[in-house]
């Protein structure tokens, strides 16, 4: 646990939600870190996943440790569901201070080929369910005197991110950085801080079933810094963002991706021929 220079726990007397809390296969997500870093650091956390299981086992984890947290089976693309999660934070905890928008799907099309389906469905999981959730936690975040929204965007919302092309998956990631923005600028005076987090090339369970080595390896070897990220990378930029510590930090798209963004592939070339 790390301590403020007041020797509180960062997250000391918040109250958190966070969607997409369980992995969606073997090891630790996203969610899941981000849920368990809570914890540790002292927030209320409400576990939010369609499966119910997986939000288990992340709260599993954090009773152990001792933290305190709850469950709850919800679609977040249902404004029913998203307003009941909020509601539920408040009834058990009494407040609301941190949202972190961590749900995420991918869903594959190129320009001529992609399906209206999987557009509807990425958009929906991936853009709506951030607008629904905010929508209903906002008011709520007022009564408390302010808080922080979190939503997860991708490098893929910045530029092409991967090979394979998913331009449902891309749209979606880019329109999530345009609406936080301007949620940043319409609830900025209720003291509410909006930012985005772009992960690049992280492992976690949610590519690790589809993914060969030999794509692994050139995922690592695209980013400067050569080293693989994973779920924890961007659990603490979630702590920072959801922590007092960032009260002057709105409106901001925070890469999370071993300096992808600053580089050209021309930039990388030797660097990943001589690694070969």
């Amino acid at each position: 646990m790390t301590l403020l220079p007041s020797g509180r726990p960062r997250l000391q007397d918040k109250v958190a939600i966070v969607t997409g809390a369980g992995s969606s296969g073997p090891g630790i997500g996203t969610g899941k870190a981000a849920s368990i870093l809570f914890a540790r650091e002292g927030a209320r956390v409400l576990l939010v996943d369609r499966n119910l299981q997986a939000a288990e086992e992340t709260l599993a984890v954090i009773h152990e440790e001792g933290g305190e947290a709850s469950v709850i089976a919800a679609d977040v693309t249902s404004a029913s569901d998203c307003e009941a999660v909020v509601d539920a934070a408040v009834d058990r905890y009494g407040a609301l201070h941190v949202l972190f928008n961590n749900v995420g799907i991918t869903g594959p099309g190129t320009p001529t080929d992609v399906e209206e389906s999987v557009w509807d469905n990425v958009l929906d999981v991936n853009l709506k369910s951030m607008m629904l959730t905010t929508k209903y936690a906002a008011p709520r975040m007022i009564d408390a005197g302010g808080g922080s929204v979190i939503n997860m965007s991708s490098i893929a919302g910045v530029r092409a991110g991967s090979g394979l092309a998913s331009i449902p998956y891309s749209a979606s990631k880019s329109g999530v950085i345009g609406m936080s923005e301007t949620m940043a600028v319409h609830l900025g005076r209720d003291n509410i801080r909006v930012n985005v987090i772009a992960p690049g090339h992280i492992y976690t369970p949610m590519v690790a079933g589809a993914m060969a080595e030999e794509t692994r390896e050139n995922r690592r070897k695209a980013g400067p810094l050569g080293t693989e990220g994973n779920a924890w990378d961007i659990a603490y930029a979630a702590l920072f963002l959801a922590s007092d510590e960032a009260r002057w930090v709105s409106g901001v798209v925070l890469p999370v991706d071993a300096g992808l963004l600053a580089a050209t592939p021309l930039a990388m070339y030797g660097r990943i021929r001589d690694e070969n």
